[in-house]
C-alpha cells in the first residue's frame, strides 16, 4: 500500500484569488482502533455501552457504508470519528488521521436537512461560500465555485427554486439532501461523514445520492456514510462495509465479500434476496420475543419441517445468530486483514517525518466584517420573504392597534382634563406597553428555525456568536421600527393621548425598546429551549412575570418586596417602560378633582401618590436607564459562549484517545442517547 499525494492540477476549476480549488492536499487515511463509548451511570442506573471495541479504517477514493439496526451505534461511531460526541458520554480508543490524533477538516451532513426555506438553492450556496471562503476571493471566483458545486451535485436545474417552508412550495426531499451535501463540500473537505443521507427518499433518489457520493469519493475524498437499509443497487455502490449490532462489529471489510462471510458463517444469503435485508435480518434482535410468539402460532398450522425448508433462520433466535457472527468475525480472515491494513497504514505514516500533513479547510477564512455583512443580508432576505416572521405580525399589530384606538377613541380630546381622562391615559398607556410587547412572542417559531441553522453553522465554525447576534439585531431593526411606530401612530392619533411631537416620539421609542427586549429575550429562550411548545410556555411565563413586576396592575411600592420588588422590578424592562409612558402621558397636566371645588389634580401628584412613580428622572432618562434590549442580546451571546467554552472544537482535540470532552449537539441521540442540549 502506498499513500499518494495528489497532483496540484487535479480537480475542478472555478478558482481565482484566495484558495485555489484545484490545489490538492495529501491523501487522508482514517484509522480507528478499539473505540468504546459508554454512558456513565447516574442515580444507580446501569452503565450503557454504545460501542464496544470497534476498529477499522477508511481510505481515500472509497465510500464506506456503516450499517446496522436502529440503536446499533451507527451515529455514535460517526460522532466519534468526526469529533462530535456529546459531553455526557465517555470514549476510549484512538482515532488517527495519517498517524496524527489532531482534528482535521471534516464535513458532517446530519440526517435532518437544516436549511432556510425562503432562500433559493443558489442563494443558499452563495451565502455559505461568502461566509467561509477567504475575503480576498473575487465575486467571479466564488460564483465559479458555486456553479461547480451545483453541477457536481446535479442541482443546476433547481438552482433558482426555493427550498420551501410552510407557505412556499420548494424543492423535493432528494434535492434538499443533495443541497445539504453541497453546502459541506464547498471548501473541498478531505473527509465527508453522512448520517443516513437516504432517509426518507425513494429508491431512485437514494441511488442518485449515493452515486453522487461515490463520484466524490473517486476524486480523492474519504466518504463514510451510515445507511439503514439500502436497496441492492445502492448497496452495490459501496466499496467498504462496517456492520454493527449492539455496538459490536459483526463484519468489516469489502462490501462485495460480506455475502461470502455470511456463507462461511453458515447463514447464507438466498440468491434472490437483497444482501442488506439479509444482513439486518440476521443481526436485529429487537423483535425476538414477538418473533417467538409468531413462530409458536405458525407451528400450530404447519409442521416444523416445512418451517425449516421455508427459512432456516426462523428456528434460531436472532440474538444467538448475532453472537455467532460476532465471534466468527473475530477469528476470521476479514478481521485479520483489517488489523493488518491498520498496522500497514500506521507504519507508513509513521515512517514519514511527522506524519503526513493535511491542509486544514474547516471553519471560515472570511473576515468578521464580511461575515457581519453577509449574515445581515441573508437574515434580512429571510425575514422579508417569510410571511410569518414579521409581515403577518405587523398586520396583526395594526389591526389590534385600531381596536385599541377605537376603545380609547378621543380619550384625550378637548382639554382632556376630566377625572376619567386620568384612568383612560393610564389604562391606554399600560395596555399598549404591556400587551403589545408580549405579542412579540409570536416570532418564536421563526426564531427556532433560524437558531437551528445557527447551531449547525456554529458547530462547523462558520462564524462566531457575536457576529450572528449583531447581524440578527441589525436585520430585524427595520421591521421592529415599522411595527412599533405603526402601532403608536394609530393609538396616539385615534386616542389623542398626546399633543406634541416629543410625546409621540417618546411613546414610539418605548414600544420599540420593549418589543426589541422581548424579541431578544425570546432568542435567549430559543438558544436554551429549542422546542416549540416548551419555548412558548417559557416565553409566556417570562413575559407574565415581567408584566406583574412592571407596576401596571399594582404600584411598585405595594407589590411584594421579596423577589418581585427586589430585584425583578429593577431589571424589569417593562417597569421602566411603564414609568416612561406614565410620565409622558401625565407630566405637566392638571385634571379635574372628584369633588367639585377642590384643587385640581396635577400629573406629578398622580404619578407619586396613585402610581408610585418617582419623579427623580425625566421620561427620557427613565427610557434611557431602563434595561436596554441589547442586554438580552448580549446575554444570549454570553450563553452561547458559555456553551462553546464547555465544549469547543478549538480548545479540545476530539481525536485524542481517552478524552471525554467533545463538541455538543451530537447525533447520538438518534441512537437512543439524549443530549441535554437537544
Amino acid at each position: 500500500m502506498e499513500i499518494e499525494v495528489e497532483g496540484e492540477n487535479g480537480g475542478g476549476g472555478g478558482g481565482g484569488g484566495g484558495v485555489d480549488r484545484r490545489q490538492r492536499s495529501v491523501a487522508a487515511y482514517l484509522v480507528w482502533e478499539d473505540i468504546t463509548v459508554v454512558v456513565p451511570s447516574f442515580g444507580g442506573e446501569a452503565t450503557r455501552r454504545l460501542l464496544n471495541g470497534v476498529s477499522g479504517y477508511a481510505e481515500p477514493g472509497k465510500i464506506m457504508a456503516v450499517m446496522g439496526p436502529s440503536g446499533s451505534g451507527k451515529s455514535t461511531l460517526l460522532d466519534s470519528l468526526a469529533g462530535r460526541l456529546s459531553r455526557n458520554v465517555m470514549m476510549t480508543g484512538s482515532v488517527l488521521i495519517n498517524g496524527k490524533g489532531e482534528h482535521s477538516s471534516a464535513a458532517y451532513v446530519t440526517q435532518e436537512d437544516v436549511l432556510l426555506g425562503t432562500l433559493t438553492v443558489k442563494e443558499t450556496l452563495t451565502y455559505s461560500a461568502k461566509l467561509r471562503l477567504p475575503t480576498t476571493m473575487t465575486k467571479e471566483a466564488i460564483n465559479g465555485i458555486v456553479e461547480e458545486t451545483l453541477l457536481e451535485m446535479g442541482l443546476q436545474n433547481c438552482a433558482d427554486g426555493y427550498i420551501g417552508n410552510w407557505h412556499i412550495r420548494g424543492i423535493s426531499g432528494g434535492e434538499k439532501k443533495r443541497l445539504s451535501i453541497a453546502l459541506e463540500i464547498l471548501t473541498q473537505p478531505r473527509f465527508l461523514f453522512l448520517d443516513e443521507p437516504t432517509s426518507g427518499l425513494d429508491s431512485a433518489s437514494a441511488y442518485f445520492v449515493i452515486q453522487t457520493l461515490k463520484n466524490m469519493a473517486s476524486n480523492g475524498r474519504t466518504v463514510i456514510s451510515s445507511i439503514h437499509q439500502p436497496s441492492s443497487e445502492v448497496f452495490a455502490l459501496f466499496d467498504q462495509l462496517l456492520l454493527l449490532s449492539g455496538g459490536e462489529t459483526v463484519y468489516f471489510g469489502e462490501a462485495k465479500t460480506a455475502v461470502e462471510f455470511f456463507t462461511e458463517a453458515r447463514f447464507p444469503c438466498p440468491s434472490r434476496r437483497n444482501p442488506s435485508d439479509h444482513f439486518l435480518r440476521c443481526i436485529n434482535s429487537s423483535f425476538d420475543a414477538i418473533r417467538n410468539i409468531s413462530m409458536g402460532s405458525h407451528q400450530n398450522l404447519h409442521s416444523q419441517d416445512n418451517n425449516k425448508l421455508s427459512d432456516p433462520l426462523m428456528n434460531l433466535a436472532i440474538a444467538d445468530i448475532k453472537a455467532t457472527l460476532v465471534e466468527k468475525y473475530k477469528c476470521s480472515k476479514y478481521a485479520a486483514k483489517a488489523i493488518s491494513t491498520i498496522r500497514e497504514i500506521s507504519n507508513i505514516v509513521t515512517a514519514s517525518t511527522d506524519g503526513l500533513e493535511i491542509e486544514r479547510k474547516g471553519g471560515s477564512k472570511a473576515g468578521w466584517q464580511n461575515q457581519l455583512l453577509i449574515l445581515t443580508q441573508r437574515s434580512f432576505v429571510n425575514m422579508t420573504r417569510d410571511a410569518g416572521y414579521y409581515w403577518i405580525r405587523i398586520l396583526v399589530y395594526i389591526l389590534l392597534s385600531i381596536c385599541v384606538g377605537t376603545v380609547f377613541y378621543d380619550a384625550g380630546a378637548g382639554d382632556g382634563t376630566s377625572y376619567s381622562a386620568i384612568m383612560n391615559r393610564i389604562n391606554c398607556g399600560g395596555f399598549v406597553t404591556g400587551f403589545m410587547s408580549i405579542m412579540a412572542i409570536g416570532g418564536f417559531p421563526s426564531f427556532i428555525e433560524e437558531v437551528k441553522v445557527f447551531n449547525k453553522e456554529r458547530l462547523n465554525r462558520h462564524y462566531g456568536n457575536a457576529v450572528y447576534m449583531i447581524s440578527n439585531f441589525l436585520s430585524s431593526f427595520p421591521f421592529l421600527f415599522v411595527t412599533s411606530f405603526a402601532t403608536i401612530t394609530i393609538v396616539f392619533f385615534m386616542g389623542k393621548i398626546g399633543s406634541g411631537f416629543d410625546h409621540y416620539i417618546c411613546l414610539g421609542l418605548v414600544i420599540l425598546s420593549c418589543i426589541m427586549a422581548v424579541e431578544s429575550a425570546m432568542m435567549v429562550i430559543a438558544s436554551l429551549v429549542p422546542n416549540y411548545m416548551m419555548g412558548i410556555v417559557v416565553g409566556v411565563g417570562f413575559s407574565g412575570i415581567m408584566l406583574l413586576a412592571s407596576g401596571y396592575y399594582r404600584s411598585l411600592d405595594d407589590i411584594p418586596k421579596p423577589l418581585l420588588r427586589y430585584p425583578i422590578s429593577y431589571i424589569d424592562f417593562m417597569a421602566w417602560a411603564v414609568q416612561a409612558v406614565y410620565k409622558d402621558l401625565l407630566l405637566g397636566l392638571e385634571f379635574d378633582p372628584i369633588i367639585s371645588g377642590t384643587p385640581k389634580l396635577k400629573g406629578e401628584v398622580i404619578l407619586q401618590t396613585m402610581l408610585g412613580v418617582p419623579l427623580g428622572h425625566s421620561k427620557w432618562s427613565t427610557l434611557k436607564e431602563r434595561a436596554p434590549p441589547m442586554f438580552w442580546t448580549l446575554y444570549c451571546n454570553k450563553i452561547l459562549q458559555y456553551r462553546d467554552k464547555k465544549s469547543s472544537l478549538k480548545k479540545k482535540e476530539p481525536f485524542c484517545p481517552s478524552k471525554r470532552h467533545h463538541p455538543p449537539h451530537s447525533l447520538s441521540s438518534q441512537e437512543g442517547l439524549s443530549s441535554p442540549l437537544t
